[in-house]
Formats: C-alpha cells, structure tokens, sequence
C-alpha cells in the first residue's frame, strides 16, 4: 500500500490478517449512511475526510452475498450451517497451473476436481482428444523436474487410466461442476476460494451464483477517542494505507481516572492534559476544582488508596459543611458527647459501643399500654443489650404482644439529706432496670468520662463511628486549617479511597489527593518534562481536607446504609382489650398530674370547690327563674345579703338570667306623676322593677362568691 492507492474498506480489510497489525489508515471519501454521524453498537462514530485511523485488531463477524446479477446483498452468520458449490467460471484457463492456482489450498476436499480440454493435447507416445474429462488426483512437485497434474481419463467401454500433465501445458481448460461442497468458514478461511462464485446446495432456496465477501469488526483508535472504536468493514469507504507515512505519529487515547490508576507505577510521576474537565456541578468545594479546564496541565505524582474519613459541621444558623478528611491529618481532637433522639439511635450507637452511658434531657411521660416509661430529666442510662418485652395490653385472641426494646440499667445519685435507710434503698434503685422499646422517641445525651487528645488515625482505631469531636489543636502543616474553630464536628464515616497525588506545574510542590471514584474527567499522557530538575524534586506539602458539597455526604450515606433496617414501628392499639389499659394509664397520669401539682402549683387550675362554678363546667347550677309579677300585688322581697364592708350604693350589673325586656312590659314605668316641684326632671321607678333588680344583683353576687 506504499503506492497510496485508494482501496474500499471492504475490499482493504479482506486482504488483512492479525499478524500484519497495526496499520494506520487515512479516509478519503465515502458515503455515510443515515448521516455522516451514526451509532454502531453503543458507539458514536464519524469518519470525516483526512481522518487518520490505527487498526489494531479485526474479527470476523459474518458473510456478505452479492448477487452479482442484480446488486442483491444480504448477509449470513459466519456459523451458518448451509453448504455451498462452486459455479465454475465461464472463461476457459489458458494454462492448467492458472486453474489449479485458483483451487484452495490446505483443504481436504480440493481434491480430486474435473476439468475439460477443449484442445487436442500431445503428452510424449500419447494423445489426448478434445472434450475429454479429466479428474485431478493430485499435484506432484518433484526435486529438479517440472510440476505436474496426476489426472484420471475414463475411456471407452470403461477403460481408465493415469497420465502425468505438465502445468505449463497450454490449451483451453474449463472446470466442471464438482460435487464437493464448503461451509463458510472453509470458504473465508481460503483467499482462493473468497474469489470464486458458490451457490446454495440447494438449489430451490437461491439459484443464482453469489459472491462471497468477509464482514469483519475492526478494532481501532482514532486521536481523542475515549474508548477503542469498533464498527463493521462493510462501511462504504474509501481509505488509503499511509503506515509507512505516519510511523511518528501519537495518537491521543484519552483515559479516565480510572484508567490511569491501571497505568504501571514506572508511569509515574508525568505530566498529564485535561482532555475533559469535571461536571459543573460538581462534589467537590475546593480550590484546586477551578482551575482543572480543558487543555490545563497538571502533575500526576503517584497513585495509591487512602484511609479517609468523613467530617460534617453540626447544623446551626450557618449552612452545614462537610469535609474529607485523610487520615493523614495532623490535627488533635477531642471527644464530644453525642445527642440521641430516639430509642433506636440508642440502639444503633450501642451496637458499636458496649456499655454506652447517656443522660437524659427531656422528660417522658409514662405510657403503660405502649410500655413506654417515665423518664426524668438528669437521669443516667446504661444501655445492657436488646431483648424482647411483653405489652401490658395482649391482642384481641388474649396473646401478648411482644417488641424488641432496650434493656437500661437506670442510676440514679442519693441526696445529700436523705437518711441512711433511704440512701440503702436507693443503692438498691441505682440497680433498676428497666425496657426502653425501640420505637420510643426520647432525647438522650451521652455520658464521656475521658477527656484526652487523639489523632484522627487513633480516634479511629479506640472508638466506632459515628463519633463528635471537636479540634483543640489545628494541623501546623496547613496554612489555613478549615477544621479549626467549629464547637463540634461529627465523624460520619471512614472510608479506603483510591487517589491520585497530583499538582499543577506552576506551583509543583502544592499537592492535593484526587478521589477517583468521585471525580469524571478524562485526560492523556503528554510528552513534557517535569517542572523541577530530574535529581532535585521539591518538598511536596499535601492537602490534607477537601470541602465536599451535601451531595456527596448524601451519596455516601446512600451507600453506607443501603442494606440497613429502617427504625421499629410502634405496635398498633388494640381497642377491645386496652381498655383496663387505659385506666391504669389515666390512674398514672392523674398521679403524675398531682405529684407535679404538689411541687409546682399552678394557679390557672381551678380547685374542687370553684371548679364546678365555672361557666364551662357541665355541672354549673341552672340560673334561679324569675319571680312571678302580679299585676294586683307586688312581689315578695328577699332580704339582701351583704357584708359590712360592702358598699350599699353600689350599681347593680345587669343578669343574662333575667328577661329584662320580659318585665317592661308588664310593669309600666310612669304609674306615678312626676314631682313639678323638684328641681330635678327625674323619673319614678316602681317598687316592683326595684325587686327584681335587687334579685338579679343577688344571684350576680352568689355567682361570684
């Protein structure tokens, strides 16, 4: 192909074979079918003109038949279990040695084969006439002498006999149709036989002559491809082989991240291109995510797996931060107690921590048909173990019902007045164990009682996660320690996770870790030295705290807690039999209710006596009728009852009991004339109306009372 002559591709990678790979091909020209661009197997391929592509490999996929009486293509499976013929060619062989060329080599079935003479041919004493059929047992190449054909002639009355023909020997020679037949795979493994034209064996399914061509899957590389492209070499088009022109050529391979920690250490450390930068939207929140654009180069020092851990700030008026951590990490820490809002946290927590101790800080109210007990604000738990509890309160069948709970060891600190008989029994209190069920909610905070400094490795290693810490003593390494200065932090996990130590060239010694599993971006090996001299490499500082958005935290915990169980429900009522439940239950409350009374009276709670005067309560008196008025004689006066200190001109407030409308009516109000002689325009008020607003005054001041 040094002669850059334009082949079909098809044509082209028909004539290859593995051991002559690779070989670097130029496109030409071409027709793209169903656009320039199209999807072949899950790859985007686009072949444009002066494209270079380095084939690297090739298979064989299947079979192309051609009818070359009308164009007709289809194809066939290369394991199709179909047989086919030969079609002998329809131009006659000047030379018997350009027939057997043709015939397939290394196949027991090339032989024997017939052909005919269509010439009269003198052999030394013997003559052979025209039209005469000969069948070719084999081809004998001796030391020195001419090659030659052993060939069977059949004769008259069916005489046979051998004779030797030279392969120079000049005539006019056709094939005759044989009856062997080749599979598929025989045919495409003979470049013979790929030239020649087969029919079906049977003869009913496709009778015309078909040629057969080999559709092969090419494997090959183009520059800035990600991955290894394959598409078929029935593609229609035309490429030149230019191998011999493009020796130095490097054809860009871009790789992942991952990829790159596949690389041999010996590739390391080396100067790498971003091909393709991260997502916008990103995990990470630190300095160095800005600057890794396309086309930035940056210094790959070495790769390996880290131990990591996961930081989160407490939640507060500020937004939560979360940080990744290596364990590499200089700071100090110190424990923090951690904070439980139910049961079940309880529970989680003392899985990985035997012998966990908390105090309570928020009252809970005991709840006897859902086996919740009273808890009080300052006492002290240690958690035991979790086992099962039977609910005061069984099942409509009279079984019991049964929940998983926490087994606690209740202390509780004796008073400084109490006598010595009580300090005994609360020794003995100090031992009190009692059931917390798992679906009970509650507020609980735990109990350290060492107060050391430990590395971010040894906290580790003494204690499970998740832990709250808080650091007393900032990484000197670090210019600017980010972990510094927060009230508490809480460990949320530990992690291996593979890294790239990596840098950029202006500022080599900076060196930051790269988590490959959360970062997508592509990049390639370039040929460019490495900025510091080959015997004198700087001190490398490394990063050791990388900000990450509450996206990662999030993808993380989603991995973490994949298979973990969610918390307990609580057990649903039973109405049939809670009911002597519920009594008990309301018995302890109203204990409850008056124990807390005895220590904190609340004044807005009406007493025994008040509280069945009040207007709300269902058993407030009725109001007294009004007295009935008579219009012949007034009714009878009732004797007010006032104490001495009690004003006598004071006013009277109108009664809602009374229908004061009622009583206008039938009791006029000017019975009596007007004094012209005083100086005052007053009113005479009846004696009667006077009566009834004394009772009504009366009733207010009962009421009040």
């Amino acid at each position: 192909m040094a002669d850059m002559t334009a082949l079909p591709l098809q044509r082209y990678i028909a004539s290859l074979d593995n051991t002559c790979l690779p070989r670097i091909l130029q496109v030409l020209s071409g027709v793209y079918f169903q656009g320039s661009i199209y999807e072949i197997s899950g790859s985007e391929v686009c072949f444009s003109t002066g494209d270079l592509i380095k084939v690297i490999g090739i298979e064989l996929l299947s079979v192309c038949c051609e009818d070359i009486s009308n164009d007709e293509k289809f194809e066939l499976p290369i394991n199709h279990t179909g047989l086919f013929k030969v079609v002998p060619e329809e131009m006659p062989y000047s030379t018997i040695e350009e027939m057997v060329s043709l015939r397939p080599v290394g196949l027991e079935s090339c032989l024997p084969f017939t052909f005919t003479c269509h010439s009269k041919m003198t052999l030394g004493n013997f003559t052979l006439g025209a039209g005469k059929v000969l069948t070719v047992l084999s081809i004998e190449r001796p030391v020195g002498e001419e090659a030659q054909v052993r060939c069977h002639i059949r004769g008259q009355q069916e005489a046979s006999a051998e004779i030797c023909i030279p392969l120079s020997s000049q005539g006019e020679f056709s094939e005759c149709e044989s009856e062997e037949c080749f599979t598929l795979q025989e045919i495409m493994s003979s470049p013979c036989l790929r030239s020649r034209r087969f029919r079906f064996m049977n003869t009913t399914k496709y009778e015309r002559p078909l040629l057969l061509s080999p559709v092969y899957q090419v494997q090959a590389i183009m520059s800035l491809r990600k991955n290894v492209l394959k598409f078929p070499s029935s593609l229609e088009v035309d490429v030149v082989d230019v191998t011999e022109q493009c020796k130095d050529v490097d054809f860009v391979t871009p790789l992942s991240l991952t990829e790159v920690l596949s690389q041999p250490d010996e590739s390391f450390p080396a100067v790498v291109e971003v091909l393709e930068g991260p997502e916008t939207r990103s995990l990470f929140k630190c300095s160095w995510l800005p600057e890794l654009g396309q086309g930035s180069h940056l210094v790959f020092h070495k790769k390996g797996s880290l131990p990591m851990v996961l930081l989160s700030s407490m939640k507060s008026r500020k937004a939560q931060q979360y940080f990744l951590v290596s364990q590499q990490y200089g700071g100090r820490f110190r424990r923090r107690p951690r904070e439980f809002n139910s049961v079940y946290e309880l529970y989680v927590a003392s899985i990985q921590a035997k012998g966990l101790k908390v105090s309570v800080t928020k009252n809970c109210e005991e709840v006897e048909e859902e086996g919740l007990p009273a808890l009080s604000v300052g006492e002290q738990l240690v958690v035991l173990r979790c086992e099962k509890m039977e609910l005061p309160c069984g099942s409509s069948m009279g079984q019991k019902q049964s929940v998983e709970a926490l087994l606690c060891q209740r202390l509780q600190e004796p008073d400084d007045e109490d006598d010595d008989d009580e300090e005994e029994i609360k020794q003995e209190d100090e031992r009190e164990e009692i059931f917390l069920p798992l679906y009970m909610q509650g507020h609980f905070m735990e109990v350290l009682a060492d107060n050391k400094k430990y590395k971010l490795k040894d906290l580790g290693k003494e204690y499970s996660l998740p832990q709250d810490v808080k650091v007393v003593g900032r990484d000197s390494e670090l210019e600017v320690d980010p972990l510094f200065g927060f009230a508490c932090l809480r460990v949320e996990g530990a992690m291996i996770e593979p890294t790239i130590q990596a840098s950029f060239p202006h500022r080599p010694d900076q060196c930051f870790e790269i988590p490959v599993q959360w970062l997508s971006m592509s990049v390639s090996f370039i040929k460019e030295p490495l900025p510091w001299p080959s015997d004198q490499p700087p001190k490398f500082k490394v990063e050791t705290v990388t900000e990450v958005t509450d996206t990662f935290f999030y993808e993380f915990r989603k991995q973490e807690n994949s298979d973990a169980a969610p918390p307990p429900r609580p057990p649903k009522p039973n109405l049939s039999s809670s009911k002597p439940c519920k009594k008990s239950s309301k018995a302890s409350k109203k204990s409850s209710k008056a124990n807390k009374s005895k220590h904190q009276p609340d004044k807005s709670t009406p007493t025994k006596e008040f509280s069945d005067l009040t207007l709300n309560s269902k058993k407030r008196p009725p109001a007294p009728p009004p007295p009935a008025i008579l219009d012949d004689q007034p009714p009878p006066v009732i004797p007010r009852k006032y104490s001495t200190a009690e004003v006598t001109t004071a006013k009277a407030l109108p009664n809602t009991y009374v229908d004061v409308g009622e009583s206008k009516k039938k009791v006029p109000l000017c019975d009596v004339d007007a004094d012209v002689d005083s100086d005052h325009d007053y009113e005479t008020v009846d004696e009667t109306l006077i009566s009834v607003m004394r009772n009504a005054q009366e009733s207010i001041i009962f009421y009040e009372k």
